[in-house]
Protein backbone atom coordinates (compact mmCIF):
# COMPACT_ATOMS: atom_id res chain seq x y z
CA UNK A 1 0.00 0.00 0.00
CA UNK A 2 1.58 3.46 -0.99
CA UNK A 3 1.88 6.52 1.01
CA UNK A 4 -1.05 8.52 -1.40
CA UNK A 5 -3.11 5.26 -0.52
CA UNK A 6 -2.72 5.65 3.25
CA UNK A 7 -3.65 9.12 3.22
CA UNK A 8 -6.63 8.51 1.39
CA UNK A 9 -7.94 5.73 3.89
CA UNK A 10 -7.14 7.86 6.95
CA UNK A 11 -8.64 11.12 5.16
CA UNK A 12 -11.80 9.08 4.49
CA UNK A 13 -11.30 7.79 8.07
CA UNK A 14 -11.77 10.94 10.23
CA UNK A 15 -14.11 12.52 7.60
CA UNK A 16 -16.77 9.23 8.01
CA UNK A 17 -15.52 9.10 11.58
CA UNK A 18 -17.10 12.52 11.84
CA UNK A 19 -20.45 11.66 10.28
CA UNK A 20 -21.30 9.49 13.59
CA UNK A 21 -21.41 12.95 15.25
CA UNK A 22 -23.35 14.87 13.08
CA UNK A 23 -26.09 12.36 12.90
CA UNK A 24 -26.44 12.27 16.24
CA UNK A 25 -27.24 16.07 16.26
CA UNK A 26 -29.81 15.32 13.24
CA UNK A 27 -31.92 12.31 14.72
CA UNK A 28 -32.04 14.39 18.01
CA UNK A 29 -34.33 17.20 15.96
CA UNK A 30 -35.52 15.56 12.75
CA UNK A 31 -37.15 11.86 11.95
CA UNK A 32 -33.94 9.76 10.91
CA UNK A 33 -35.63 8.23 8.11
CA UNK A 34 -37.02 11.79 6.65
CA UNK A 35 -33.64 13.54 7.37
CA UNK A 36 -31.88 10.33 5.27
CA UNK A 37 -34.44 11.09 2.15
CA UNK A 38 -34.05 14.86 2.82
CA UNK A 39 -29.86 14.21 2.92
CA UNK A 40 -29.54 12.04 0.24
CA UNK A 41 -31.85 14.43 -2.40
CA UNK A 42 -30.11 17.50 -1.23
CA UNK A 43 -26.65 15.45 -2.21
CA UNK A 44 -27.90 14.10 -5.49
CA UNK A 45 -28.88 17.49 -6.48
CA UNK A 46 -25.58 18.78 -5.79
CA UNK A 47 -23.46 15.31 -6.91
CA UNK A 48 -25.30 14.66 -10.41
CA UNK A 49 -25.38 18.55 -11.75
CA UNK A 50 -21.10 18.34 -10.45
CA UNK A 51 -20.89 15.24 -12.59
CA UNK A 52 -22.03 16.81 -15.51
CA UNK A 53 -20.25 19.92 -15.50
CA UNK A 54 -17.12 17.40 -15.22
CA UNK A 55 -18.23 15.93 -18.10
CA UNK A 56 -19.63 12.65 -16.64
CA UNK A 57 -23.02 10.90 -18.01
CA UNK A 58 -24.88 8.97 -17.02
CA UNK A 59 -24.08 6.20 -19.95
CA UNK A 60 -22.99 3.56 -17.46
CA UNK A 61 -21.44 -0.14 -17.85
CA UNK A 62 -23.63 -3.00 -16.58
CA UNK A 63 -21.26 -3.39 -13.89
CA UNK A 64 -21.27 0.65 -12.73
CA UNK A 65 -25.22 0.16 -12.54
CA UNK A 66 -24.84 -2.98 -10.72
CA UNK A 67 -22.65 -1.06 -8.45
CA UNK A 68 -25.24 2.34 -7.78
CA UNK A 69 -28.18 0.37 -7.11
CA UNK A 70 -26.24 -2.12 -4.85
CA UNK A 71 -24.47 0.85 -2.91
CA UNK A 72 -27.43 2.73 -2.95
CA UNK A 73 -29.86 0.05 -1.46
CA UNK A 74 -26.99 -1.59 0.81
CA UNK A 75 -25.01 1.23 2.30
CA UNK A 76 -27.46 4.60 1.60
CA UNK A 77 -31.11 2.93 2.03
CA UNK A 78 -29.98 0.00 4.80
CA UNK A 79 -26.39 0.45 6.21
CA UNK A 80 -27.84 4.71 6.94
CA UNK A 81 -31.18 3.85 7.41
CA UNK A 82 -30.57 1.01 10.58
CA UNK A 83 -27.98 3.51 11.64
CA UNK A 84 -29.75 6.90 11.89
CA UNK A 85 -32.99 4.78 13.60
CA UNK A 86 -30.95 3.20 16.40
CA UNK A 87 -28.91 6.34 17.15
CA UNK A 88 -31.83 8.09 18.52
CA UNK A 89 -30.95 5.21 21.10
CA UNK A 90 -27.30 4.56 21.32
CA UNK A 91 -24.14 7.16 21.12
CA UNK A 92 -22.21 8.53 18.13
CA UNK A 93 -19.15 6.81 19.30
CA UNK A 94 -21.15 3.29 20.36
CA UNK A 95 -22.79 3.34 16.39
CA UNK A 96 -18.78 4.09 15.00
CA UNK A 97 -17.42 1.56 17.30
CA UNK A 98 -20.07 -1.52 15.73
CA UNK A 99 -19.74 -0.25 11.81
CA UNK A 100 -15.94 -0.57 12.23
CA UNK A 101 -15.96 -4.09 13.10
CA UNK A 102 -17.06 -4.53 9.34
CA UNK A 103 -13.58 -5.25 7.79
CA UNK A 104 -13.31 -8.51 9.59
CA UNK A 105 -16.74 -9.24 7.63
CA UNK A 106 -15.12 -7.96 4.17
CA UNK A 107 -12.00 -10.34 4.89
CA UNK A 108 -14.47 -12.96 4.97
CA UNK A 109 -16.32 -12.64 2.65
CA UNK A 110 -13.66 -11.91 0.37
CA UNK A 111 -11.79 -15.27 0.72
CA UNK A 112 -14.96 -17.19 0.29
CA UNK A 113 -16.72 -15.30 -2.28
CA UNK A 114 -13.98 -14.33 -4.71
CA UNK A 115 -10.48 -16.43 -3.45
CA UNK A 116 -8.77 -13.09 -1.89
CA UNK A 117 -5.83 -14.72 -0.31
CA UNK A 118 -4.63 -13.15 3.15
CA UNK A 119 -1.16 -13.57 5.08
CA UNK A 120 -1.53 -15.05 8.74
CA UNK A 121 -0.10 -11.63 10.42
CA UNK A 122 -3.45 -9.71 8.04
CA UNK A 123 -5.58 -12.25 10.17
CA UNK A 124 -4.26 -11.45 13.43
CA UNK A 125 -4.12 -8.07 12.31
CA UNK A 126 -7.86 -7.79 11.60
CA UNK A 127 -8.73 -9.93 14.62
CA UNK A 128 -6.57 -7.78 17.22
CA UNK A 129 -8.89 -4.92 15.74
CA UNK A 130 -12.04 -6.47 16.35
CA UNK A 131 -10.47 -7.77 20.02
CA UNK A 132 -10.15 -3.93 20.90
CA UNK A 133 -13.67 -3.06 19.46
CA UNK A 134 -14.43 -5.66 21.89
CA UNK A 135 -12.99 -4.17 24.51
CA UNK A 136 -14.37 -0.81 24.44
CA UNK A 137 -18.17 -2.45 23.88
CA UNK A 138 -17.77 -4.31 26.74
CA UNK A 139 -17.53 -1.38 28.93
CA UNK A 140 -20.11 0.39 27.25
CA UNK A 141 -22.65 -2.16 28.05
CA UNK A 142 -21.99 -1.89 31.46
CA UNK A 143 -23.29 1.30 31.59
CA UNK A 144 -26.56 0.65 30.26
CA UNK A 145 -26.06 0.56 26.50
CA UNK A 146 -29.47 0.34 24.36
CA UNK A 147 -29.44 -2.93 23.39
CA UNK A 148 -32.36 -3.33 20.26
CA UNK A 149 -30.35 -0.09 19.11
CA UNK A 150 -27.18 -1.93 19.41
CA UNK A 151 -28.80 -4.60 17.27
CA UNK A 152 -29.94 -2.23 14.37
CA UNK A 153 -26.10 -1.22 14.07
CA UNK A 154 -25.41 -4.51 13.66
CA UNK A 155 -27.73 -4.98 11.08
CA UNK A 156 -26.39 -1.67 9.54
CA UNK A 157 -22.97 -2.77 9.53
CA UNK A 158 -23.67 -6.29 7.19
CA UNK A 159 -25.26 -4.37 4.71
CA UNK A 160 -22.39 -1.99 4.82
CA UNK A 161 -19.83 -5.11 4.34
CA UNK A 162 -21.83 -5.81 0.98
CA UNK A 163 -22.17 -2.04 -0.03
CA UNK A 164 -17.97 -2.63 0.48
CA UNK A 165 -17.91 -5.60 -1.71
CA UNK A 166 -20.65 -4.09 -4.03
CA UNK A 167 -18.09 -0.97 -4.88
CA UNK A 168 -15.06 -3.69 -6.34
CA UNK A 169 -16.12 -2.59 -10.14
CA UNK A 170 -16.76 0.83 -9.92
CA UNK A 171 -13.52 2.27 -8.59
CA UNK A 172 -11.80 2.97 -11.99
CA UNK A 173 -14.69 4.80 -13.73
CA UNK A 174 -14.81 7.87 -15.71
CA UNK A 175 -18.20 8.88 -14.29
CA UNK A 176 -17.24 8.11 -10.61
CA UNK A 177 -19.21 11.71 -9.41
CA UNK A 178 -22.15 10.68 -11.75
CA UNK A 179 -22.37 7.38 -9.63
CA UNK A 180 -21.87 8.63 -6.30
CA UNK A 181 -24.95 11.10 -7.08
CA UNK A 182 -26.73 8.14 -8.74
CA UNK A 183 -26.55 5.64 -5.78
CA UNK A 184 -27.69 9.08 -3.43
CA UNK A 185 -30.60 9.24 -5.43
CA UNK A 186 -31.50 5.32 -5.50
CA UNK A 187 -30.93 5.99 -1.68
CA UNK A 188 -33.41 8.78 -1.35
CA UNK A 189 -36.12 6.65 -3.53
CA UNK A 190 -35.90 3.40 -1.42
CA UNK A 191 -36.33 5.44 1.96
CA UNK A 192 -38.98 7.31 1.22
CA UNK A 193 -41.79 5.04 1.69
CA UNK A 194 -40.58 3.98 5.01
CA UNK A 195 -40.62 7.54 6.12
CA UNK A 196 -43.89 8.36 5.41
CA UNK A 197 -45.49 4.93 6.76
CA UNK A 198 -43.01 5.58 10.05
CA UNK A 199 -42.63 8.82 10.56
CA UNK A 200 -45.61 10.96 8.98
CA UNK A 201 -46.79 14.06 10.97
CA UNK A 202 -43.55 13.92 13.54
CA UNK A 203 -41.67 17.31 13.15
CA UNK A 204 -38.43 18.81 12.69
CA UNK A 205 -37.43 21.30 14.55
CA UNK A 206 -34.75 23.45 12.83
CA UNK A 207 -32.64 25.26 14.18
CA UNK A 208 -28.91 26.74 13.06
CA UNK A 209 -26.87 23.21 14.49
CA UNK A 210 -29.33 20.87 11.98
CA UNK A 211 -28.60 23.16 9.39
CA UNK A 212 -25.25 22.78 10.34
CA UNK A 213 -25.05 19.48 10.89
CA UNK A 214 -27.09 18.79 7.40
CA UNK A 215 -24.53 20.55 5.06
CA UNK A 216 -21.71 19.33 6.57
CA UNK A 217 -23.24 15.64 6.28
CA UNK A 218 -24.59 16.48 2.73
CA UNK A 219 -20.76 17.97 1.53
CA UNK A 220 -18.48 15.51 3.66
CA UNK A 221 -19.55 12.38 4.35
CA UNK A 222 -22.15 12.16 1.73
CA UNK A 223 -20.32 12.88 -1.80
CA UNK A 224 -16.92 13.59 -0.15
CA UNK A 225 -16.26 10.86 1.31
CA UNK A 226 -18.55 8.05 -0.48
CA UNK A 227 -16.21 9.46 -3.78
CA UNK A 228 -12.89 9.15 -1.86
CA UNK A 229 -14.26 5.48 -0.61
CA UNK A 230 -14.58 4.39 -4.44
CA UNK A 231 -11.35 6.03 -5.21
CA UNK A 232 -9.46 4.22 -2.28
CA UNK A 233 -11.11 0.54 -3.51
CA UNK A 234 -10.15 1.13 -6.57
CA UNK A 235 -6.57 1.42 -5.46
CA UNK A 236 -5.80 -1.22 -3.10
CA UNK A 237 -9.09 -3.66 -2.84
CA UNK A 238 -11.77 -4.00 -0.59
CA UNK A 239 -10.27 -5.83 2.18
CA UNK A 240 -7.53 -3.25 1.88
CA UNK A 241 -9.49 -0.40 1.80
CA UNK A 242 -12.02 -1.76 4.74
CA UNK A 243 -8.91 -2.16 7.22
CA UNK A 244 -9.24 2.01 7.33
CA UNK A 245 -12.34 1.38 9.43
CA UNK A 246 -10.86 0.34 12.05
CA UNK A 247 -9.30 3.83 12.69
CA UNK A 248 -13.24 5.20 12.93
CA UNK A 249 -13.69 3.38 16.67
CA UNK A 250 -10.47 5.81 17.25
CA UNK A 251 -11.78 9.06 15.50
CA UNK A 252 -15.80 8.34 15.98
CA UNK A 253 -14.40 8.43 20.10
CA UNK A 254 -12.80 11.28 19.93
CA UNK A 255 -15.20 13.41 18.01
CA UNK A 256 -17.71 12.38 19.94
CA UNK A 257 -16.37 13.22 23.08
CA UNK A 258 -14.98 16.93 21.81
CA UNK A 259 -18.33 17.77 20.15
CA UNK A 260 -20.81 16.35 22.17
CA UNK A 261 -19.49 15.62 25.48
CA UNK A 262 -19.75 11.37 25.35
CA UNK A 263 -17.47 9.34 27.45
CA UNK A 264 -13.96 8.78 26.86
CA UNK A 265 -12.29 6.72 29.51
CA UNK A 266 -9.40 4.51 29.71
CA UNK A 267 -11.18 1.44 27.98
CA UNK A 268 -11.13 3.89 25.00
CA UNK A 269 -8.11 4.96 24.92
CA UNK A 270 -6.30 1.38 25.58
CA UNK A 271 -8.99 -0.16 23.28
CA UNK A 272 -7.86 2.20 20.30
CA UNK A 273 -4.40 1.32 20.68
CA UNK A 274 -5.19 -2.42 20.30
CA UNK A 275 -6.93 -1.47 17.54
CA UNK A 276 -3.67 0.82 15.97
CA UNK A 277 -1.21 -2.20 16.33
CA UNK A 278 -4.41 -4.55 14.42
CA UNK A 279 -3.65 -1.84 11.22
CA UNK A 280 -0.09 -1.67 11.72
CA UNK A 281 -0.25 -5.80 11.71
CA UNK A 282 -2.88 -5.78 8.15
CA UNK A 283 -0.35 -3.05 6.55
CA UNK A 284 2.93 -4.91 7.16
CA UNK A 285 1.46 -7.97 6.11
CA UNK A 286 0.35 -6.45 2.51
CA UNK A 287 4.19 -5.72 1.94
CA UNK A 288 5.45 -7.90 -1.15
CA UNK A 289 8.39 -10.29 -0.06
CA UNK A 290 11.33 -10.89 -2.03
CA UNK A 291 10.29 -14.63 -2.87
CA UNK A 292 7.45 -13.38 -4.64
CA UNK A 293 7.72 -14.13 -8.30
CA UNK A 294 5.04 -11.81 -9.79
CA UNK A 295 4.56 -8.33 -9.34
CA UNK A 296 2.03 -6.64 -8.01
CA UNK A 297 -1.27 -5.45 -9.08
CA UNK A 298 -0.21 -2.05 -8.08
CA UNK A 299 3.31 -2.60 -9.09
CA UNK A 300 2.33 -3.69 -12.56
CA UNK A 301 -0.14 -0.76 -13.05
CA UNK A 302 3.15 1.92 -11.64
CA UNK A 303 5.44 -0.13 -14.71
CA UNK A 304 2.90 0.74 -17.12
CA UNK A 305 2.62 4.42 -15.66
CA UNK A 306 -1.71 4.78 -14.79
CA UNK A 307 -0.56 4.96 -10.47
Amino acid sequence: MDFKAILMGFGFAVVWASAFTTTRIIVTDAPPLTALVIRFGLSAAVAIPLARAMGQNWHLTRSEWRTVILFGLCQNALYLGFSWVAMQYVEASVSSIIASMMPLVVAFLGWLLFAERLRPMAVAGLVAGVAGVALIMGVRLQHGLHVPGVILCLIGMVALTFATLAARGAGGSRNMMMIVGLQMAVGAVALVIPAVLMEWGRPVEWSAGLIWAFAYTVLAPGIGATWLWFRLVNRVGAVRAATFHFLSPIFGVAIAAAMLGERFGASDVIGALIVAAGILMVQLARIPTAATPQPSMAAARAIEGRD
